[in-house]
């Protein structure tokens, strides 16, 4: 895109690369349960990822097959074909998803509600706290698309040794969240009970809830939580970790997953 840019002394123009949005429907046995904003790419894990979080489905073997209703690959609307064994309720997805968007569930009826699906995570995996804290690092490195854009968020998940399993951008941060967990779901590593969810903005309520529904144990943020994402942290077994940046972070929940060489009280 051609934009005139000003330096504080002239202005001239310039071809400049900006994030993609487009709308996402995604169908479930035909009927439209959701419509996302999304960039455009990875859609069959975004709807793997929204429909595990949603608690709908819960291992592999529950989709049978994902694909875009036009036969375009490119298009935006795309249908999820579950196993016939696969309850779904559609009046209560669509009813919840649009509560969710809409802050029509809050507080203590929120964490009541999602943790009525899906039970505390129990991992007894341990990560040193200087791998932890190398990790932003690997991402931002491998964040292609914000390098052309700097419009998108990341969201990358790592094993207990620090090594990079998968990373996704999209203009939504829940979105790249989805994504990450669609490609667990369809691809492995499935649950991914021993690794690290970063998230490259703050850590929300939603994307504690995300990290539930895939038993990711550690979810860490290069900025601030809110305080419901803290409470839910620490009610569902989950490290939450904050402002974990220039090596330097700030745990609000289940500090034992975190290896110090030395610990001035615990949280």
């Amino acid at each position: 895109m051609l934009i005139l840019r000003w330096n504080g002394e002239s202005a001239h123009e310039q071809d400049d690369d900006l994030a993609e949005e487009e709308p996402l429907e995604i169908r479930v046995r035909g009927q439209a349960v959701s419509v996302t904003m999304r960039t455009p790419d990875q859609d069959a894990e975004l709807a793997a990822g929204f429909l595990l979080t949603e608690g709908i489905i819960r291992s592999p073997r529950d989709v049978l097959r994902i694909e875009h209703c036009d036969g375009n690959e490119n298009g935006n609307v795309l249908n999820v074909l579950l196993a016939p064994e696969v309850p779904v309720d559609f009046q209560r997805l669509t009813r919840h998803v649009f509560a969710s968007s809409s802050c029509g569930l809050c507080g203590k009826a929120t964490i009541d509600s999602v943790q009525g699906q899906f039970p505390p995570v129990q991992s007894d995996m341990r990560m040193d706290a200087e791998l932890l804290a190398s990790l932003p690092q690997q991402m931002r490195a491998a964040q292609e698309t914000f390098n052309r854009t700097g419009g998108l968020h990341a969201a990358a998940l790592f094993n207990a040794d620090g090594k990079l399993i998968v990373l996704r951008e999209d203009i939504g941060r829940h979105n790249a969240v989805d994504k990450v967990i669609g490609h667990c779901l369809l691809h492995s590593p499935f649950p991914p009970d021993r690794h690290v969810l970063l998230v490259s903005g703050r850590s929300s309520f939603e994307i504690m809830q995300k990290a539930l529904a895939a038993r990711v144990p550690i979810v860490a943020a290069v900025s601030a939580p809110s305080s419901l994402a803290a409470t839910f942290a620490l009610e569902s077994g989950q490290t939450l970790i904050g402002f974990l940046r220039d090596r330097r972070m700030n745990i609000y929940a289940n500090s034992q997953r975190i290896s110090f060489p030395t610990v001035v009280g615990a949280v």
